[in-house]
């Protein structure tokens, strides 16, 4: 993988509704259910989480790596693990520090003031600094409660609680996957990453596991490095391309021409 999911780093505040309020439309559930069970054999499920952090190391981690691509975001993080003893001592350096031992990442001067600005929430309303209580809330409950937090929006709700040990149901949503799920129909053209989340949730049967929600995000993620390119997809070589009106649409034009 070359770019990592993106995080909020910044902009509104995304609604409260959650999945369980969140109609799905039955064919667009049959659908999505077909479609990962399509990719999920390509992209070899169930696929190893990369990471086993702390969930508020996750969150450093992912709010790092907002727009920028994993190695450098993955040395930054390495960096500030190697500099700060722990993540108290971060929040009390100076953010041109911060700032420094992240330079490899998109925008340091606004993600060292922001990650501790969001660190210094999480104590101030936690009492401490430890995202580890979240393991008791169910996912919904832990999502709005971080995402109370500025700069924390649904893909960075979703990560801490997915991507960490605490391994819990919740589907992240980056660009490639949303950019697959608005070429295959999923979601509609002018649907943003952010209101994607609920809505693609609840395509997903409710009971799904963890692995299950993570398997679908990494799978659809992938498809959208691997073949549903930002620039010239390669619909030819998809085996979605039947489920898909952006690559029919494609094929056509490129018959007809």
């Amino acid at each position: 993988m070359t770019i990592a999911s993106g995080h909020d780093l910044a902009g509104p505040r995304p609604s409260r509704r959650r999945s369980a309020s969140v109609p799905a439309d039955p064919g667009l559930g049959d659908k999505a259910l077909e479609i990962h069970r399509r990719l999920c054999p390509v992209y070899e499920c169930p696929i190893p989480y990369f990471h086993s952090l702390d969930p508020l190391s996750e969150l450093v981690s992912s709010l790092l790596s907002h727009r920028t691509r994993n190695a450098d975001s993955g040395r930054a993080f390495k960096a500030l693990r190697a500099r700060y003893p722990d993540w108290a001592a971060m929040l009390a350096a100076p953010v041109s520090e911060i700032e420094a031992t992240i330079a490899g990442v998109t925008w340091p001067e606004l993600k060292a003031p922001r990650i501790q600005a969001i660190l210094r929430a999480v104590a101030e309303r936690h009492g401490a600094l430890s995202l580890d209580f979240l393991k008791d809330m169910d996912v919904d409950a832990a999502r709005a409660w971080l995402e109370t937090i500025p700069g924390i929006g649904p893909k960075t709700s979703a990560a801490v609680l997915s991507f960490s040990v605490l391994r819990m149901a919740a589907l992240p949503v980056d660009s490639h996957h949303h950019r697959v799920a608005q070429r295959t129909g999923l979601i509609g053209p002018k649907v943003d990453v952010g209101p994607s989340h609920p809505i693609l949730r609840a395509q997903l049967p409710a009971d799904w596991s963890a692995q299950d929600l993570y398997d679908n995000h990494e799978i659809l993620m992938l498809h959208g490095q691997a073949v549903c390119h930002h620039r010239s997809p390669a619909c030819g070589a998809c085996v979605l391309l039947d489920l898909c009106p952006t690559g029919q649409a494609r094929r056509d034009k490129s018959s007809a021409a």
